[in-house]
């Protein structure tokens, strides 16, 4: 009867721990452990060093992300320095305790990598939603399993059995190995080309040389391309016909042609309106309905953040065949006005200068274009007065600003003692309309004969 890698394994440790070699053994695991913390903890100490003295400081989710990353080089230093003491001590005596411990860290530094990539790609804020934790644990899972089946030997017979199982496709039948290779290799492409791009995206964006809407293209591009590639590789490495997808090139061009005009128009605006910069992020529009300081240019939609908070999703077909009204496009000068009535008594050329003053000190007021006051119309209850005001920073809203500046001239009027109608209206019954008015009157004459 022919013994099972399981046992085989069994059997070399009992024959190791009655060996005083096991003591070795034990030795170089501990100190390579011992020495690649002490290598982590002193690249972690001078890391931290350099971010505290660099100018600008270096923002949480950076430091964050080192961190991450420095957590996956202790078992990888680990996995290193075992191979090589592997390699030296396997001379003199049995290593097997040594070549367990290689793959144990090897696992643990995948785990860690895999964690650091994945929250790389979907927690770029510092996030970390429900269903992430739930796929890191999922990736960990299945990571300990394969490491458990080539501990044990049992990976060859494992994929023996997956070769064996033959699943019908159309007229081919593939493995169902085949079908699972092609799966993870297409997923570990996808995560990579995706991790690559948001790596790519956050170069682009620091380099300030560039224009916005330029980085927002050349990263959309970046990030498309890397994703096609990822998935042209994965199929080939799988032995699929990349000529087969000439078919679905086809199909899909029909499907564009017929049912998705709207997403096919919606994404090539995104890119005509990155090219020729007529916005980019920052930027205060209108259109439509819609208002608000432009935040993300995406491929299909361009989302709008309004001064009360709300986020706003207009795809960019509407910013492409639409007006848009850009408040910051070549001049960021916004002009500003309110209303005010005071009584006909007033002298305006009096309280001309005492307006614009009141206006002009408010400290979001452009000084450099002074405010300035006129007379709009003569009102059924007063003088109608306009005060016009620039502003430099619209995307910090405009209602903050009115009312500071409303404040200002209400505190004019009143200490200048200048008067502020509102409407007041005399009834006046000339005659008796009816005889149950006549009634009235005569009853009251009749009460106040005086």
């Amino acid at each position: 009867m022919n013994e099972t890698p399981l046992l085989n394994l069994i059997t070399d440790f009992v024959d190791d721990f009655r060996q005083p070699a096991i003591l070795w053994q034990a030795l170089v695991i501990v100190s390579c452990l011992v020495l690649s913390w002490l290598m982590v903890r002193q690249l972690r100490s001078v890391l931290k060093q350099r971010a505290d003295t660099t100018t600008p400081p270096v923002s949480a989710v950076v430091r964050a992300r080192t961190e991450s990353f420095i957590r996956i080089l202790t078992p990888v230093l680990t996995a290193l320095l075992l191979g090589v003491s592997q390699h030296f001590l396997a001379k003199w005596q049995s290593v097997n305790l040594i070549s367990i411990a290689i793959p144990l860290c090897t696992s643990m530094a995948l785990v860690r990598f895999g964690f650091y990539v994945l929250r790389r790609i979907f927690a770029r804020h510092g996030e970390v939603s429900p269903t992430m934790h739930m796929l890191e644990k999922v990736f960990t899972i299945v990571v300990w399993l394969g490491m458990a089946l080539y501990i044990t030997g049992l990976w060859p017979e494992l994929h023996e059995f997956l070769e064996s199982v033959i699943v019908p496709l159309g007229r081919n039948k593939v493995s169902l190995a085949t079908i699972l290779q092609a799966a993870i290799s297409v997923a570990v492409l996808m995560v990579l080309a995706m991790w690559a791009g948001t790596a790519l995206d956050d170069r682009l964006m620091k380099m300030q040389g560039l224009h916005s809407s330029l980085r927002v293209v050349m990263s959309r591009m970046g990030r498309a391309v890397l994703v096609l590639v990822s998935v042209l590789v994965s199929l080939s490495l799988v032995g699929i016909d990349l000529t087969v997808l000439s078919v679905f090139g086809g199909a899909f061009g029909v499907a564009l042609g017929f049912g998705l005009q709207k997403i096919a128009a919606n994404f090539v605006s995104g890119f005509i309106i990155l090219l020729d910069r007529s916005l980019t992020i920052g930027d205060m529009i209108t259109v439509g309905a819609f208002s608000g300081k432009v935040t993300q240019i995406n491929t299909r939609y361009t989302v709008l953040l309004g001064g009360d908070g709300v986020e706003s999703i207009v795809p960019n077909e509407m910013l492409i065949s639409g007006g848009v009204q850009n408040m910051s496009l070549s001049n960021r000068m916004v002009w500003l006005s309110t209303t005010v009535s005071v009584g006909y008594e007033t002298d305006i050329d009096f309280i001309f200068p005492l307006l614009e003053q009141a206006a002009a000190s408010v400290p979001r007021v452009v000084q450099s274009k002074p405010p300035s006051a006129t007379l709009v119309r003569f009102g059924a209850d007063g003088l109608d007065l306009q005060i016009g005001f620039w502003i430099a920073d619209p995307e910090n809203g405009t209602g903050g600003v009115k009312s500071n500046v409303n404040r200002a001239i209400w505190r004019t009027l009143q200490e200048h003692k200048v008067t502020v109608p509102f409407p007041q209206r005399e009834l006046r019954i000339v005659g008796a309309a009816s005889p149950a008015l006549a009634a009235v009157a005569d009853s009251d004459q009749a009460a106040n004969p005086a």
